[in-house]
């Protein structure tokens, strides 16, 4: 790793840790810190958040909502967010609810999602009974399937993309289910420019990472990019070779369900996702060859041939890429166009020039009515 002495953040993080690689980050919540987390180590990001998270619409469902909790006298209640548990006692508080919500929540057996919802629950004064094994929702229910007997009266404070199928197995054994909301999820609307170019950067390789912190917003991406016409071109992108990072296995199952294999960290934790990228992304995304003009290595979207710095723009950097993946190997004109992401010949034509001018040696040779390849050394 490069960086200069005493450039270190922490043990086994340097400031230039990340440095020429692009990453796109997708949440809106906490996004300054994931991005200023990045951007210190180096990171050039792009921002493009896939979903917004609100407030509920109507208040007055959620004191109805809570109204009925309090009346049911709850024997579990399950808290799947801290954010939620912060907003539904906000909400009671100024309903005249608090008191009652609290009290009925403390002579109840609650249980977490997570340890988020855990530190929602002790800020508020209360304890907990248990957490589930893998931080899902689906867990959670299969423990109060697994530990309690049926008829019970269970209130479940719904996060913000609750698919209400989930319960489905509490109801089917004689329990009785309340939900509370308190807050939702939105998509942006289209207006917002910043999710095209998102697309538009991942189809054509001009990332290195991509980061999502939740499952909706990954299937907000699916949706837009399938909305402008690109759902296939992205998942190929991220086949090829864009790494997608997700901070847990709930989030990471919309991506594996699609055939992307994504990071992972193994303590489900902004910061573990953090560490992961900057320890796998040089890994994965610094490609390097050695030619009969010297080494060349590319570093997200950085290029050096033999210790220069060469700056490339996006299309000659990924028909580089595709060269370099290669190993020598012709690569064929249709290949090359793919990774340009133009079917105009004379464009792959001026991409190419413009490449082999700004690396100034001769290491891409033309094969006569083949393609192309990187002249590697023997």
């Amino acid at each position: 790793m490069t960086g200069a002495p005493g450039a270190e953040l922490v043990p086994g993080f340097h400031r230039a840790q990340l440095e020429g690689f692009r990453i796109g980050v997708t949440s809106e919540r906490r996004a300054a810190d994931l991005i200023d987390a990045l951007e210190r180590r180096g990171a050039q990001v792009v921002h493009a958040p896939t979903l917004r998270m609100e407030h509920a619409r109507d208040d007055d469902r959620v004191i109805a909502d809570t109204r009925a909790i309090i009346e049911a006298e709850p024997d579990i209640v399950l808290a799947t967010t801290a954010f939620g548990i912060r907003r539904w006692l906000e909400v009671a508080d100024a309903a005249g609810l608090g008191e009652a919500l609290l009290d009925a929540m403390e002579a109840s057996r609650i249980l977490v999602r997570g340890p988020k919802a855990r530190g929602g629950v002790r800020a508020a004064g209360l304890d907990d009974a248990g957490m589930s094994e893998e931080e899902t929702t689906a867990s959670l229910v299969a423990k109060v399937l697994a530990e309690h007997a049926a008829g019970l009266t269970i209130a479940v404070q719904a996060h913000g993309y609750l698919e209400d199928a989930l319960l489905d197995p509490l109801r089917r054994a004689g329990h009785r289910v309340l939900l509370v909301a308190p807050y939702r999820w939105r998509a942006l609307d289209d207006a917002d420019e910043r999710i095209p170019r998102l697309v538009d950067a991942i189809c054509q390789g001009q990332l290195d990472c991509v980061t999502f912190t939740s499952a909706p917003a990954v299937d907000a991406l699916y949706a837009a990019a399938d909305a402008l016409g690109a759902y296939d071109a992205m998942l190929a992108a991220f086949r090829r070779g864009v790494v997608a990072a997700a901070v847990g296995p709930v989030t990471a199952a919309p991506l594996v369900s699609a055939g992307i294999l994504p990071l992972q960290p193994d303590r489900y934790r902004m910061g573990a996702l953090i560490r992961l990228v900057c320890e796998r992304l040089p890994e994965l995304r610094v490609a390097r060859a050695r030619t009969a003009h010297g080494d060349v290595v590319v570093r997200g979207t950085i290029v050096e041939l033999d210790g220069r710095r060469i700056p490339l723009t996006p299309t000659p950097l990924a028909l580089l890429r595709t060269l370099l993946d290669a190993e020598g190997a012709v690569v064929s004109r249709e290949q090359l166009l793919r990774a340009a992401g133009t079917a105009d010949e004379h464009a792959l034509e001026m991409a190419l020039s413009r490449l082999r001018r700004a690396l100034g040696a001769p290491i891409i040779a033309t094969v006569v009515k083949r393609g192309y390849r990187l002249d590697v050394a023997a």
